[in-house]
């Protein structure tokens, strides 16, 4: 699994993002999920062709994006939760 996430981790590491669409065109495999009771959007990336999903919450700073990790897991795993409301790090 740890192979899966490496070209996530050195692409984040090495961004200057300003907004969500930038990361989006980054990894053309994630989308944007808009969670409106919580006035707030989380991206969700496809890892390891579809095999692992990814869910973050970010910020941008003014010089650096960071991005808060929320669940990692299974795509079955991803199935279960809702994105919205996931907290797996808390």
């Amino acid at each position: 699994m740890l192979k899966a996430f490496n070209r996530f981790y050195d692409v984040a590491n090495e961004a200057t993002w300003s907004n969500p669409q930038q990361i989006i065109q980054a990894f053309n495999n994630s989308d944007l999920v808009t969670c409106k009771k919580q006035k707030t959007t989380r991206i969700v990336f496809n890892v390891g062709q579809n095999k692992y999903r990814l869910v973050v919450g970010y910020y941008f700073a003014k010089k650096e994006t960071i991005l808060y990790v929320k669940f990692v897991g299974t795509h079955k795993q991803y199935d279960a939760i809702d994105v919205c409301k996931v907290e797996m790090f808390k």
